[in-house]
């Protein structure tokens, strides 16, 4: 543990911007979940209800990726993978489901 002065507040600040980034990582990753169990379902069973659905579950994932972005909680070019990897998902499913009808 440190002694000088200076020295124990940066390691409060530390923690605290540790739980801070934390609690942003973990939002990110749980609603890129809920997105992909969406997407997964809409290949079951493609309806409008779950094309919406899935519009709301991506605008939260970005929003919440901008976010931690803008935040500093995640590096610009991990947010921008991540972004893309949940397009990506959704191209994919959309090309199978228009290439079975």
């Amino acid at each position: 543990m440190a002694n000088i002065k200076s020295a124990i507040k940066r390691v409060e600040i530390a923690e605290r911007n540790r739980l801070r980034n934390k609690s942003y990582k973990s939002a990110v990753k749980t609603l890129t979940k809920k997105y992909f169990a969406v997407v997964s379902s809409y290949a079951a069973n493609p309806t409008p209800e779950l094309q919406q659905e899935i519009q709301q579950h991506m605008s939260a994932a970005y929003s919440k990726i901008d976010k931690a972005v803008k935040r500093g909680a995640l590096h610009p070019n991990t947010g921008a993978r991540k972004k893309a990897r949940i397009a990506r998902a959704l191209k994919k499913q959309e090309a199978q489901t228009s290439g079975a009808s």
